[in-house]
């Protein structure tokens, strides 16, 4: 019988939040990690095909497999995460000895191959793996996207919508928090669009105020938001749920309409703007990140300096940029993909400079404010954590523990984190 399983994961949070459940559900069965393929009886590869870059990783790393397999036949190989979720039976013969092509979340087809293996895990154990203390985890509460932007794949490899039920979600956040974990973020493709598939009426605003009744519970996060789905509604909980941390990701993804149209985003940048004010002058203090691509077929000189100018005014807290790059199966592979892969880069670069500077700018106005974090964890002899705005600070003392909401107070700053102090603590939780 299996006695050690390995698990490779690369990826969004959603792959991160399921290989967790894979571990945890594996422990439950008797089983315990290795940090190495070569000392594993299962290996498991949670897979990412978002860029092209990602897939040719795991690609690399199943062929590597056939090695594994040959010498020790008995070894069980899964994949799962996005490409799984690809033409198996292709899959199937271009790697044979992959014992298992587990689809994202498909968790009915893993309880089965568990039987099969003589693996009966205790799932009212299933949380957490056993020795894992962290005090934030994710929790997925929407599978796959309605929405096929021209450049996305993940609706082809994680399918449609599917809610997860309030019960269900409620059942696994008590069940982490019963583990010691105080902050959850809940994850999505789409998170607005959580709970319109569910025969009862309910939306990511009434989940979030369930979650915040939840004792020993002291922070909610969410991701991540489109924002042609994002409601009104869902801003005031943000707002006045004070469980609920004052940072929303919000992916713009291009700064100009015409690209906007492309992409198939589905609202306008005048949309965008205003979303963005309602936010900023519902939840004072809010911590905005974005996603942006540059380089998409058809950009001109123009339409980069739109979005350019876009990230100059809004000034987000976080940015993260990449350059477009072709997927097949999507609607954007049959552009012309006319940006040479040199001004691709130098946009890139140019976003992500003026993005270091206004994140320096943004961080210099937290100098000798006092902060809340919930401290995750020590480095290099110093304490780190995050603000309810996400912001990551460092700190040296004596006096504290993970888990601990503590007051700091911040004596330096850079655009990536924050150096502070010790003022004091907010409440008594903690290991």
């Amino acid at each position: 019988m299996p006695r050690h399983y390995y698990i490779w994961t690369i990826g969004c949070q959603m792959n991160k939040a399921d290989s967790v459940y894979l571990a945890a559900s594996l422990e439950a069965a008797g089983l315990s990690a290795v940090n190495r393929a070569d000392d594993a009886d299962i290996i498991i590869l949670n897979s990412c095909v978002v860029r092209q870059s990602a897939e040719q990783k795991v690609i690399n790393k199943l062929t590597a497999l056939r090695y594994y397999k040959k010498k020790r036949p008995e070894v069980n190989i899964i994949l799962t995460g996005c490409l799984a979720g690809a033409n198996q039976e292709v899959l199937r013969e271009k790697f044979p000895y992959v014992g298992l092509f587990l689809k994202p979340q498909d968790w009915k087809i893993w309880q089965q191959w568990l039987e099969e293996q003589g693996l009966v895990p205790d799932n009212s154990t299933v949380v957490l793996p056993a020795g894992q203390h962290d005090v934030t985890a994710y929790v997925p509460i929407i599978k796959g996207c309605n929405n096929f932007c021209a450049y996305c794949i993940v609706p082809y490899r994680r399918g449609r919508e599917e809610s997860r039920s309030p019960a269900e979600i409620w059942q696994q956040v008590m069940g982490l928090v019963s583990r010691g974990v105080k902050e959850v973020t809940l994850l999505g493709q789409n998170v607005d669009s959580y709970g319109h598939d569910l025969s009862t009426q309910t939306d990511l605003a009434d989940l979030l105020a369930e979650l915040q009744q939840i004792d020993g519970l002291s922070r909610i996060r969410f991701l991540t938001s489109h924002p042609k789905d994002m409601s009104l509604k869902l801003i005031d909980a943000v707002a006045h749920l004070d469980k609920v941390c004052e940072c929303i990701s919000l992916p713009m993804q291009a700064g100009d309409d015409d690209i906007l149209k492309v992409m198939r985003r589905g609202y306008t940048m005048e949309q965008y703007i205003k979303l963005v004010e309602a936010i900023r002058h519902a939840i004072p203090g809010v911590a905005l990140s974005t996603d942006v691509i540059v380089g998409f077929p058809g950009e001109t000189e123009e339409h980069y300096r739109n979005t350019y100018r876009i990230l100059e005014e809004l000034k987000f807290d976080t940015v993260h940029v990449a350059a477009y790059s072709v997927r097949q199966e999507t609607m954007a592979s049959r552009l012309d993909d006319n940006i040479p892969q040199e001004e691709k880069i130098y946009r890139l670069h140019q976003v992500e400079e003026l993005q270091e500077k206004i994140a320096a700018e943004i961080n210099a106005c937290m100098q000798g404010k006092e902060v809340e974090i919930l401290v995750e964890g020590k480095v290099r002899g110093k304490w780190f954590g995050r603000t309810r705005t996400d912001k990551l600070v460092f700190l040296k003392s004596e006096n504290c523990r993970i888990g601990q909401l503590i007051n700091v107070r911040i004596d330096s700053t850079s655009p990536w984190s924050l150096q502070g102090i010790l003022q004091g603590l907010s409440c008594t939780v903690g290991e």
